[in-house]
């Protein structure tokens, strides 16, 4: 069977060598061409030498095979010589590695298609105790004996989530009910998994351009992203489908799916003024897990792919959606939506602001994103800044002492929006620098004298507020400006540009005008706050600092491999702060709500229950053991913290204007209520509260 299996990759590999020569060759002129923008237009390049050949080598593979279930030990041995040669190769344009990576590739790919099918012909005994390692699973095959038990083991893996939930089901049935239903399970389990890992396959093996075109990609973006985290190669299909999403043509619901390399569905961009966006409950990182339309069952999406999620969510445009949705923390929540006929109409009501009454009225804007219409003149506003100073003028007809921005789960969007909303709340001066790789450091400036709102002010931040929110927070909390609330930032603070792949492009040029086979989004600014220092890599530290959820299993700039360190400059000589915030005093203040809150205590015990569960990576292929696992599971789901009971110190309410547009729409009302809901129970919008009824500024 293995001299079998030799002499098929091997007719393959030759097979495959003469027919992607071509498509190789413009996949390493392009490789070399990115080393070329890197070095001209980068923030910070790095030399083309033998720590990125390491790198280019080892990241490839994980991003081809992260898995581990198509390559065996045996190709990588042979791939391994060009590991210390890369950087030789992308000099001398050469495709010998990429030839060889592509071919074993898709030899092996069509193999393992194969080797699925027969492995799921016959039914899994999960009576047999077997366990699947750490090891099998982070490590290639030795051969392809070993490589079929291992794909066995991902796929019993796979099964066993939705085996276990019918077993316990069906635990207090005779033992014979009980072995029928799970048997039943079992077959429609298998069938579900084997045609989503066929899918997948088949997604590679017909991708545009073939295998050969897919691995090449990857080998650029993979080179791309060693500069760091934000530098990406966009081939032309993603270039075009980027052009199609700016497009005139709206979005139904107003959210953009994503879908990462391992198939996980995610909620992208909101778009400012749709449904998605004024429920103020969904978030960019969002993963829809099930659907269910008004008067239908519920369908399960959790692990259906993008186009299948967007075949369920075009069977109608005239009735509601239940979408259940997870949290990037985890938390479960249910969110209803109507498709809206033109979202463009909603111009005036991007942002959603409300009026927390008790015993002062505090202002609450909800910002979700850095927005800004591109396709305006500049002498036209339509950007978010604009929209939050409108929402300031309608809270200040309701007497507001105080105000909340809620920057949470905010990852960005326009630089320009971020100063000129730092302008509303500063007089005119600068809001942060710029420096490029040479030494000139350029003033980001708000250059409009006066303020639109001088009271006191916090901005609610956690570990997803990046970029433009990561400029606003930090430029208030240099001002003294803002009590800045919440978890550190994700520590973000480079600017990219999009640029035809072209070492002869102009850097101040994004490239929007010029026609390419492909596109570089290069980094080619580091932000730095007027006093000198950056959130980049560490993020904005709050002055009031909750605990977050978010902090047991984060992900932030910090984490990325690549990520550019920390610097500093001078401070700017025209920054004038104002007078420090009582910090220490809001700190103590805000340490006993912590201590005696319900969901504050609940968070302690949920770290402990997750740290738990996670610490053991073998994983049981045994029914029992499963049974008994997912209990674990369960105990810790049941420990994510709840939203708090709803207070009484303070009732949402809506500002007259919306009352207004609320009493003549119905599907608004209902929304709107929705949010009102949630706004109430949140914990961290309670100590926000009470920190601004202080008047500490």
């Amino acid at each position: 069977m293995k001299q079998f299996s030799c002499v098929f990759v091997a007719a393959i590999l030759t097979i495959q060598l003469n027919a992607q020569t071509p498509v190789l060759n413009k996949v390493a002129a392009n490789a070399f061409i990115i080393t070329r923008m890197v070095d001209k237009y980068h923030v910070e390049p790095k030399p083309v030498d033998k720590t990125l050949s390491y790198n280019l080598f080892d990241h490839t593979i994980d991003a081809l095979d992260d898995a581990r279930i198509f390559f065996i030990k045996e190709d990588i041995d042979k791939l391994q010589p060009f590991r210390m040669h890369l950087d030789e190769d992308l000099m001398g344009r050469k495709t010998a590695f990429l030839e060889l990576l592509s071919a074993t590739y898709q030899a092996r790919v069509a193999q393992v298609d194969t080797m699925i099918d027969n492995i799921c012909k016959k039914p899994f005994n999960f009576s047999v105790k077997e366990t699947f390692t750490e090891t099998e699973d982070t490590s290639f095959a030795p051969n392809t004996s070993l490589q079929r038990v291992k794909i066995t083991k991902s796929i019993k893996k796979m099964m066993l989530n939705k085996i276990s939930l019918a077993a316990e089901n069906s635990i207090s049935l005779p033992a014979d009910k009980q072995k029928k239903i799970i048997d039943s399970v079992e077959l429609v389990t298998r069938r579900h998994v084997q045609a989503k890992l066929k899918l997948e396959i088949k997604k590679m093996l017909q991708s545009p351009g073939g295998i050969p075109q897919a691995v090449g990609d990857v080998y650029c973006n993979t080179l791309a992203s060693y500069f760091d985290p934000h530098t990406a190669y966009f081939p032309l299909t993603e270039k075009e489908n980027f052009e199609s999403q700016l497009g005139a043509r709206p979005l139904r619901f107003g959210f953009q799916l994503l879908e990462d390399d391992n198939g996980n569905v995610t909620i992208g961009k909101l778009l400012p003024g749709s449904p998605a966006f004024k429920s103020g409950q969904l978030n960019k990182g969002d993963k829809i897990i099930a659907l269910q339309w008004a008067g239908k069952e519920e369908i399960d999406v959790s692990d259906a792919n993008r186009e299948e999620i967007s075949e369920v969510l075009d069977a109608s445009n005239h009735e509601e959606v239940t979408f259940t949705i997870k949290k990037v923390d985890g938390t479960i929540r249910q969110v209803i939506l109507q498709k809206a006929t033109n979202e463009s109409e909603e111009g005036d009501n991007k942002v959603k602001s409300f009026v927390l009454k008790g015993s002062k009225n505090i202002g609450f804007i909800s910002l979700p994103a850095f927005y800004t219409d591109w396709e305006t003149s500049n002498t036209e506003d339509h950007g978010c800044a604009n929209d939050v100073a409108k929402e300031i003028l309608k809270l200040k007809k309701e007497k507001i002492t105080g105000l909340i921005i809620d920057l949470r789960f905010n990852g960005g969007g326009s630089m320009q929006e971020a100063i000129d909303l730092a302008g509303i709340f500063i007089d005119a001066g600068p809001v942060g620098q710029i420096k490029s790789r040479d030494a000139k450091v350029y003033t980001m400036m708000d250059v409009n004298r006066g303020t639109m709102y001088d009271g006191p002010l916090v901005l609610l931040v956690n570990g997803y507020s990046a970029s433009a929110s990561e400029i606003l927070a930090a430029a208030m909390q240099d001002y003294n400006r803002a009590l800045i609330v919440g978890s550190p930032t994700y520590g973000k603070a480079t600017a990219q540009l999009i640029m035809p792949m072209d070492t002869t492009a102009l850097a101040n040029n994004t490239g929007n005008n010029a026609k390419a086979d492909s596109y570089l989004k290069l980094t080619v600014n580091r932000l730095f706050r007027v006093t000198g220092q950056t959130a980049q890599f560490n993020g904005v530290i709050p002055d009031v600092k909750l605990p977050d959820i978010l902090e047991i299993d984060s992900h932030r700039e910090a984490d990325e491999p690549f990520a550019l360190k920390p610097s500093v400059i001078a401070a700017n000589k025209y920054y004038k702060p104002l007078s420090p915030l009582p910090v220490a005093a809001l700190q103590a203040k805000a340490n006993p709500e912590i201590d005696q809150s319900e969901y504050f205590n609940e968070l302690k015990k949920y770290t402990v229950e997750y740290k738990k569960v996670m610490a053991n990576q073998d994983i049981s292929l045994y029914l029992n053991d499963a049974l008994a696992a997912r209990k674990k599971v369960k105990e810790k789901d049941d420990a994510v913290p709840k939203e708090i009971a709803s207070n009484s110190y303070y009732i949402i309410s809506n500002h007259s204007f919306d009352e207004e547009r609320l009493a003549v729409d119905e599907d608004l009302k209902r929304l709107n209520s929705e949010w009102r809901k949630s706004l109430q129970k949140d914990p961290y919008i309670k100590i926000a509260y009470d920190l601004l009824i202080t008047d500490f500024k």
